[in-house]
């Protein structure tokens, strides 16, 4: 489906303050340089050209600005106190048995010795299940590949965050 009108939390994101907009593109996003670029790509018309632009500012990111957004994430079975986002997004984990929540730790933590950063996936709409097999899988590859697969997987996260701030009311 096609419009012809500009979202109206796009249209509101528009127009923001310089201030404001880039603590809107951090709540998405915890890459200082992809908010800049972002930011530097306004106004947007389209839903979609935003996450172009996402997806183009995501590609050539450093591995230090990838460091920068990983950062912003909790790890998965554990999402920050009082956040909403992450626990929304990682409700697959809240209803998963203790043994699953213990593993995810163990696997975490194994995660993180070897690559530096928290197990990092587009949990929305994962079971417990499914992010456990993932970690098991990407534990075996190598950095350079991880962080190819970290890059795809924040693209995904950012655009579902990037939707809720274009369907927010202005």
């Amino acid at each position: 489906m096609t419009t012809t009108s500009t979202p109206p939390g796009l249209a509101r994101f528009n127009v923001l303050e310089e201030h404001a907009a880039l603590a809107d593109l951090h709540e998405a996003c915890a890459s200082t340089e992809w908010g800049r670029r972002l930011l530097a790509a306004r106004p947007y018309t389209t839903a979609d050209d935003l996450y172009a632009a996402s997806d183009a500012a995501m590609a050539e990111l450093s591995t230090a600005d990838l460091e920068e957004a990983m950062a912003g994430h909790p790890p998965i079975g554990r999402p920050n106190p009082g956040d909403p986002t992450s626990a929304r997004e990682q409700a697959g984990m809240a209803g998963a048995a203790e043994e699953l929540k213990t593993e995810m730790l163990e696997l975490n933590l194994a995660y993180q010795e070897k690559f530096g950063h928290v197990f990092l996936i587009c949990a929305t709409g994962r079971t417990g299940e499914q992010m456990r097999d993932a970690v098991k899988e990407r534990i075996g590859n190598s950095p350079e590949q991880e962080r190819e697969i970290v890059r795809t997987e924040l693209g995904k996260i950012n655009r579902i965050r990037l939707a809720r701030l274009v369907e927010e009311d202005a």
